[in-house]
C-alpha cells in the first residue's frame, strides 16, 4: 500500500470534520478487560492507526510506559499529546503502519483493520506486517468487525468474517481465541469478534 499522502489527507480531513464514527470517547470495554489482566508493565505494546487512543491512554495511566501509538494523521496524536502531556513524544508515530519499522510483544488493533479498503491484498499484507512487528510469541489482540461486506469499497467500516480472517491471519499466527465478542458497547453489539493470535 503505497497511498499514505492520500490516506492521511483522507483520515485528517476527516478529523477536522469531526466525521469520527467509530471514536467512542474512552477505552473499548472488550479491550480494556484483556489489559486488566495484564501484568506485565514492560511490554513493548503498539497501537496501529490509533485515532485518540484512549486504548494507549488507558495503558499508561495503569502504569504500562513502554506504550507506543502510530497513525497516518498528525491530529489526533496532537490531541493525545493536550490530554497526557507526559506521554512521551517519540512514543506518538505518525506514519504508515505498512511501512513501519520496529517490534512489540503486543500490538492491540482497534478499528484499524476495518479503516482500508478490504482487498485481499490490503488484508494479507496486514497480516504479514502484524507478524513482522512481533516479537517472538508476540501477540496481536483486538477486534474486528463481524458483518457482511457489501462491495461499497467507500463506506468504512469494512467487515469480514470469521472464516475469511482465519484465513489471512492462520499462515502467521497460532489462533488463540477468534470468538463472537460478549462485552461490546450496545451499537456494536453481535458485530464484533475478540481474537487472540500468538506469532508463530
Amino acid at each position: 500500500m503505497d497511498n499514505s499522502n492520500t490516506e492521511e489527507t483522507f483520515w485528517t480531513q476527516r478529523y477536522l470534520d469531526n466525521q469520527t464514527g467509530w471514536d467512542i470517547g474512552e477505552p473499548s470495554a472488550p479491550l480494556k478487560a484483556y489489559i486488566d489482566q495484564l501484568e506485565n508493565k514492560d511490554l513493548k505494546i503498539l497501537i496501529p492507526g490509533a485515532g485518540h487512543a484512549y486504548e494507549a491512554e488507558y495503558l499508561f495511566n495503569k502504569g504500562f510506559k513502554n506504550v507506543y501509538v502510530l497513525d497516518i494523521s498528525k491530529e489526533p496524536l496532537d490531541a493525545l499529546k493536550k490530554r497526557i502531556p507526559e506521554f512521551p513524544v517519540n512514543q506518538t508515530i505518525q506514519g504508515d503502519f505498512f511501512t513501519h519499522n520496529n517490534t512489540y510483544d503486543l500490538i492491540i488493533e482497534q478499528t484499524f483493520f476495518c479503516s482500508f479498503p478490504p482487498t485481499k491484498s490490503n488484508r494479507q499484507q496486514y497480516a504479514a506486517k502484524m507478524h513482522e512487528l512481533l516479537n517472538t510469541n508476540g501477540k496481536l489482540v483486538g477486534l474486528w468487525f463481524s458483518m457482511p461486506l457489501t462491495g461499497d469499497m467507500e463506506k468504512r467500516p469494512f467487515g469480514g468474517s470469521k472464516q475469511e480472517y482465519l484465513g489471512y491471519f492462520e499462515p502467521f499466527f497460532s489462533i488463540i481465541t477468534l470468538e463472537d465478542c460478549y462485552n461490546s458497547i450496545a451499537p456494536r453489539q453481535g458485530n464484533e469478534l475478540f481474537g487472540i493470535f500468538m506469532k508463530k
